[in-house]
């Protein structure tokens, strides 16, 4: 057996069930905050979405940033087909309780190249944004990228 896996159980879970651990080192290089929706989007572009891959299938992100909006990480939360991708509010917090992040941007792309929000993408927006308000975790904005550029949600007023 694996002993990595041959610790007694917590209280919480039962044999059989893994805990989910952690690891949270910030690196000492100096971070530039993300002030706007055109910083969130050149991040986007240059950092989460390769060549082809905007245009490929739906990724959804969210960046992880601190008190002073200085990106420290970002967290994929799905990947769909060409016409979506299936969104769970619970992994988006639960990825920035973990990791003690003071507020969030999400990020995803439309391969279509529309950035017109979709009534989904809208109600997700605002779910999101009135969860954040109860755990003290800001929704700073909510970007849809494709290779035509971006749409912001707190930029037309969403957020």
């Amino acid at each position: 057996m694996d002993k990595n896996f041959s610790r007694v159980p917590s209280d919480i879970f039962p044999p059989g069930v893994c805990e989910l651990i952690v690891t949270y080192k910030k690196k000492k290089e100096k971070r530039e905050p993300i002030v706007s929706s055109i910083d969130a989007s050149n991040f986007a572009h240059t950092h989460l979405y390769s060549e082809g891959m905007i245009e490929y299938a739906e990724y959804f992100y969210i960046l992880l940033l601190d008190r002073v909006n200085r990106l420290f990480a970002y967290k994929q939360i799905s990947q769909g087909g060409l016409a979506g991708t299936v969104v769970d509010p619970k992994l988006i917090f639960q990825t920035a309780l973990l990791c003690h992040a003071s507020s969030i941007i999400m990020i995803h792309n439309h391969p279509s190249g529309s950035l017109k929000p979709s009534e989904h993408d809208i109600q997700l927006t605002k779910k999101i944004a009135e969860a954040g308000k109860v755990l003290e975790i800001a929704v700073l904005d909510h970007l849809i990228v494709s290779t035509e550029g971006y749409y912001s949600f707190a930029d037309e007023g969403f957020i």
